[in-house]
């Protein structure tokens, strides 16, 4: 969600930025109020939730997070994280408004910090949600980050996407989807990842190409799942959705 450089004046001003805030919430909403959505797979949150006391991560990618705060189900309170740059402060400002509350830092800046903040929250039952992908890598490519996290905080981790039917994909580096209205849309949630506390780093980079091939794998099936009729019988799919 990254804004050009002539931008940076109302980001600078705090009732313009608060003003950027609130039409992003209010497109969220709109987003999801128009488009017809099936959310699958809202059972593994919650069966995991009550067989554990403490959190669990979510993971998205960072050209995906645009409809992540109204994924369902929510079963603790759910805290992301979020950059300090001014662009993550108006996506922190956003989610607000959902109820979600945000950690501040990333890969870069506040890395141990915001490790340290992400580890508590875990470990007091709360969820929390990142996007593993760090600034300057190539898109879909997870860091080491997040199973350094999950094996420090014994919290599994799950997959989380959306797709609709009507999107723009972005030229940006993240490949930024923004989903449009007045279309079909989808949740997926994925099968937990657990990460074993013994791993050597041979394991957590098996661990890490893991987590990355199951999340672009729930994208690519996410997508194929909401493709246009003609671009679904080109992929062998029924015309339309079961149910």
């Amino acid at each position: 969600m990254a804004l050009k450089g002539r931008f940076r004046g109302f980001r600078r001003s705090p009732w313009l930025r608060a003003a950027l805030c609130w039409l992003i919430q209010f497109y969220i909403r709109l987003v999801f109020a128009t488009n017809r959505w099936r959310v699958e797979g809202g059972d593994i949150p919650v069966r995991l939730k009550e067989r554990r006391r403490g959190g669990v991560i979510f993971a998205f990618w960072h050209g995906r997070m645009l409809m992540i705060p109204r994924a369902t189900p929510r079963p603790a309170p759910v805290q992301m994280l979020i950059s300090g740059h001014p662009d993550g402060q108006l996506i922190a400002g956003a989610i607000r408004y959902f109820d979600i509350g945000y950690i501040a830092g990333s890969s870069r800046r506040g890395g141990l910090g915001a490790s340290l903040a992400m580890t508590r929250r875990l470990r007091a039952g709360d969820w929390v949600g990142i996007t593993p992908d760090p600034p300057g890598s190539p898109p879909r490519t997870a860091s080491l980050g997040i199973v350094k996290l999950a094996q420090l905080a014994r919290a599994p981790i799950i997959p989380l996407v959306f797709a609709t039917s009507r999107r723009r994909v972005l030229n940006t580096r993240d490949r930024f989807y923004l989903a449009l209205p007045f279309g079909r849309g989808l949740y997926l949630w994925g099968e937990p990842i657990e990460i074993a506390a013994d791993l050597d780093d041979d394991g957590l980079e098996t661990a890490r190409r893991l987590v990355e091939l199951r999340m672009n794998d729930l994208a690519d099936e996410a997508d194929r799942r909401v493709a246009a009729p003609a671009a679904r019988r080109t992929l062998g799919l029924p015309a339309t959705e079961p149910g």
